[in-house]
């Protein structure tokens, strides 16, 4: 089973993949990290300010093709990241689409605008970022609710977090 874990920056996807290898002892990965290891070894004509529309059609081709092989194989494997497509169904024949869950983490409004602070205090839970400067309330309203819609659109699940929020919490999955 693969589980393809999505959500906007800061919506705790890494910080979920880790609690789910804990308690399941299911591998994740991380598509940040391929990201920065393309990006920093020269092999990705992109760079980490490049539009995440340019970050998915560079990365996704890539991911996809892990996400076969594990099914494959017959892996378990958390994949999680911002740069998974809601049209990623379309990528897998129905054999595959069976051994793929997906959830995306989708911020409420009322949340981020009432616990922004927590956000990101908590952005360093798993792993220290580098730079938050570019993590501002309207640009995190804005790409949760892109999210939400997207998810509508094209039947994804998600969880949509509108109370108590910490880095122990997990939700239930599909």
């Amino acid at each position: 089973m693969v589980l393809l874990l999505a959500g906007g920056t800061h919506t705790g996807k890494t910080n979920l993949a880790q609690k789910l290898l804990e308690r399941y002892h299911w591998p994740y990965f991380s598509i940040d990290h391929l990201k920065m290891g393309l990006i920093r070894s020269g092999h990705c004509p992109l760079t980490p300010e490049s539009p995440d529309e340019e970050l998915t059609a560079y990365l996704w081709p890539i991911v996809r093709e892990m996400v076969k092989t594990a099914v494959e194989n017959g892996q378990n494997l958390i994949v999680e990241g911002c740069y998974i497509p809601f049209s990623y169904k379309e990528d897998f024949p129905p054999e595959y689409r069976e051994q793929i869950r997906f959830l995306c983490l989708v911020f409420h409004e009322e949340y981020i605008r009432n616990r922004y602070g927590d956000i990101l205090k908590y952005a360093n839970v798993i792993e220290d970022r580098l730079e938050d400067g570019a993590c501002s309330m309207e640009k995190m309203l804005e790409e949760n609710r892109k999210n939400q819609e997207a998810c509508l659109q094209y039947g994804c699940p998600y969880c949509l977090i509108r109370e108590e929020y910490a880095p122990d919490w997990r939700p239930e999955l599909p």
